[in-house]
């Protein structure tokens, strides 16, 4: 049963915490030292460290209390030079244990030495490692010199013991980069991800609108002579779409400049963004570049998240820009319905099998640098949704988007 300590203790010990994990590794390194070090001369812990040899013990002196020092102390500087750190407390180890003072708890100052060279040192780590086994064999041999009743295996034992503690460390190394890598990866990915993103949306806006200024423009040159008093009227159109894909560009780029969530909470934006609400005047500007399209709407449309959207408000935009570029004068029909639990789109564009409408978007379909319909695609399987293109048996071509619904307020 929790006690009722529970709810408000949490917080009030992670305030600490958090604040301790904030702070720079020298002083975390330097408490430990220190507390180390202190600990050293604590009676009730004096059984407790490394020790090897069996020479008689020495009393304590002056001597003994600056190699004990010299155990602990420099473990401040074990993330930012371990071998220094590894080198001093080594030798005053070999030190302490040859002149035969007595075992104390700062002799455990060698082992997160030797594990945090492991985990820590970057280069010459196997000159290093060769260094203080051949270090262990001179302190081996003095000790044997100085009357030690340690034998081959009690060496032996002890220096695996030591050796355990570097590989632990090194062990952590391991992971620690295996975590980095995996982590530039993932970034990597993520960018390229967002480089498609940002091209993709680059193509819907930009083709889209030339598209519809190219076809514009040319019924404007023919009406010069044929009805010269309509082509005000024409270029009216062109200035139009220009002025709507400045638009659209400018809200693309408040975007990607935008981040975390300030890009969707800003109102300014919002009003700019392609959304379901400005299909009417994505079909009117078709229209106004001379596609004859019957719109209409079924069910009730209600605000989706922005993901999707967007989604289908490119879908429809992609249709009518193909429809445009390859079916021009064509009849064109742009059915949305929307549901409890998804949203359906068809854009179908009338004309024979095997007319241009149909062919360049069916054989080419990455004509445009593996965009267009392709993009279409992944765009709708991002938001868990499926896209079909293709000629129809009776002639024309036909896109159908079916896109789960996604309320704005879930």
């Amino acid at each position: 049963m929790m006690s009722p300590q529970a709810p408000w203790s949490r917080p009030l010990l992670r305030a600490p915490l958090d604040w301790w994990e904030g702070r720079d590794a020298f002083l975390k390194d330097g408490v430990l030292a220190l507390v180390l070090a202190l600990s050293a001369f604590v009676p009730t812990l004096s059984n407790i460290g490394a020790q090897i040899g069996d020479l008689p013990e020495r009393p304590a002196s002056a001597l003994s209390v600056g190699l004990i020092l010299a155990q602990t102390l420099p473990l401040a500087a074990r993330r930012r030079w371990p071998a220094g750190c590894l080198a001093v407390i080594a030798g005053a180890f070999a030190a302490h244990q040859a002149l035969g003072f007595a075992t104390t708890f700062g002799s455990l100052g060698l082992y997160l030495a030797l594990y945090s060279a492991g985990a820590h040192q970057v280069r010459f780590r196997r000159g290093l490692a060769g260094a203080v086994s051949a270090g262990y064999v001179v302190l081996a041999l003095v000790l044997d010199r100085f009357g030690s009743p340690q034998g081959i295996a009690d060496y032996l034992a002890f220096y695996l013991t030591l050796a355990a503690f570097w590989l632990v460390g090194s062990t952590v190394r391991t992971r620690r980069a295996e975590e980095a890598e995996r982590r530039r990866l993932a970034a990597e990915v993520a960018t390229a991800a967002e480089r498609a993103r940002i091209a993709s949306e680059l193509h819907d806006v930009v083709t889209h609108h030339v598209t519809a200024m190219v076809v514009q423009a040319d019924a404007a040159q023919f009406l010069l002579t044929s009805a010269p008093d309509k082509v005000g009227e024409g270029l009216s159109a062109v200035s139009d779409t220009g002025r709507r894909a400045l638009t659209e560009l400018r809200y693309l780029l408040g975007v990607l400049e935008a981040t975390g969530e300030s890009a969707s909470a800003d109102p300014a934006r919002a009003d700019q963004a392609p959304a379901l609400g400005r299909l009417g005047d994505l079909v009117e500007q078709a229209r106004r570049s001379g596609q004859p399209i019957e719109f209409s709407e079924q069910g009730e449309r209600r605000a989706q998240s922005v993901a999707v959207e967007l989604a289908a408000y490119r879908v429809v935009q992609e249709a009518l820009t193909n429809a445009m570029k390859y079916a021009a004068g064509q009849a064109t029909r742009v059915l949305v319905r929307h549901g409890e639990e998804r949203i359906e789109i068809k854009v179908t564009t009338d004309g024979p099998t095997a007319s241009p409408a149909a062919a360049p978007a069916v054989l080419k379909p990455h004509s445009a640098g593996g965009r267009g319909l392709a993009g279409l695609r992944a765009r709708a399987r991002m938001v868990d949704g499926e896209l079909e293109a293709g000629p129809r048996p009776e002639g024309g071509f036909e896109v159908h988007a079916t896109i789960p619904s996604k309320p704005a307020s879930e």
